[in-house]
């Protein structure tokens, strides 16, 4: 699979990495031996990125990874995590004493005397433009306990305050088919300044897969059940924002541009991938068959015109004036 640098990292990771929210907590039961199956399969198909959060699971998805690491020395993988949603969301809870607590209880969960990368996780907007927030995340890397920062964001305009900053390292930042905003500034700007962007929610929570009817029910612990109208956390989280209804349309819609020989999610995350500025795209797993399924869509260069425009025409159609304003 083709690497390509993290940003200021300097870290070469694939263009396909896992994200491992589902290893954790809020997409149905995931067991241990299942999420591990899911790590060995993304690795055995070229993956070397894994982005997880301490939240996940109150940190079962790093302690997952971190048992994996250490029993698999040998490996070259790149870990990001997250902080910052263990407390309540005001902007006075992100002070230098609570990025030492959470990062510690990180690196024990994930076995690593230093952190490659911990990105702020969607904090409040007003984060973004504190200057005491990046003098603590400098004191961290200067201190040992992290190497690089970055930040997963919401919107756009949390993006582009955090790439004004000389150190951010990454932007992480919900982009797929059906979310295409951060096309228009973000990426343009993350490159321009040497971020790096990790492109999370690739597949709508599951719609870009093509998999699902109007009927499909989720389980009551599963977020795409629970948050649809966004009672739990953003609800551009869960099908990034779009009506359910709408999504499984569009996503017929998206599944007839696809070539064959491609399923609809390799596709998906084919188009993510060719798209300028991105440096590796997070899909979820909860089986090793599907990891293998995403993994391959590295090595697809399915993205034609045909399908770079259909994906403009559905975008225009069915979400730019209802999702475009508001992430």
């Amino acid at each position: 699979m083709e690497q390509r640098i993290l940003g200021k990292t300097g870290r070469s990771v694939s263009t396909v990495g896992l994200g491992t929210w589902q290893l954790g907590a809020d997409w149905g039961d995931v067991s241990e031996a299942d999420a591990v199956a899911v790590l060995e399969a993304s690795v055995d198909h070229g993956v070397t990125f894994f982005d997880t959060a301490d939240v996940y699971g109150d940190g079962r998805s790093e302690e997952i990874i971190g048992k994996f690491l250490r029993a698999n020395p040998g490996l070259d993988i790149t870990v990001a995590t997250k902080m910052g949603r263990r407390v309540d969301q005001v902007p006075e809870n992100y002070t230098l004493e609570n990025f030492r607590a959470w990062t510690d209880r990180s690196r024990r969960n994930l076995q690593q005397d230093t952190l490659e990368l911990v990105q702020l996780h969607c904090p409040p907007t007003a984060v973004y433009s504190r200057d005491e927030v990046y003098d603590a995340l400098d004191t961290l890397v200067s201190e040992g306990a992290i190497r690089n920062y970055g930040v997963s964001v919401e919107r756009t305009d949390e993006a582009l305050e955090a790439i004004k900053r000389g150190n951010t390292a990454s932007v992480q930042i919900i982009l797929n088919a059906f979310r295409l905003k951060p096309l228009d500034e973000v990426l343009p700007a993350a490159k321009a300044a040497n971020v790096g962007i990790i492109a999370r929610v690739p597949l709508a929570s599951g719609l870009l897969s093509g998999q699902y009817t109007a009927a499909t029910e989720f389980p009551a612990n599963d977020h795409r059940n629970y948050n649809r109208d966004g009672s739990s956390f953003d609800v551009g989280e869960t099908f990034s924002g779009v009506d359910f209804e709408t999504g499984v349309k569009a996503a017929q819609e998206f599944s007839a541009l696809v070539p064959d020989g491609v399923t609809t999610s390799q596709a998906a995350l084919a188009w993510v991938v060719a798209q300028d500025g991105v440096t590796s795209v997070i899909p979820g797993a909860r089986s090793a068959e599907q990891a293998r399924v995403n993994a391959e869509a590295g090595e697809m260069p399915v993205v034609g015109a045909g399908l770079a425009d259909g994906v403009r025409d559905i975008y225009d159609r069915y979400f730019r004036e209802a999702i475009h304003p508001r992430w």
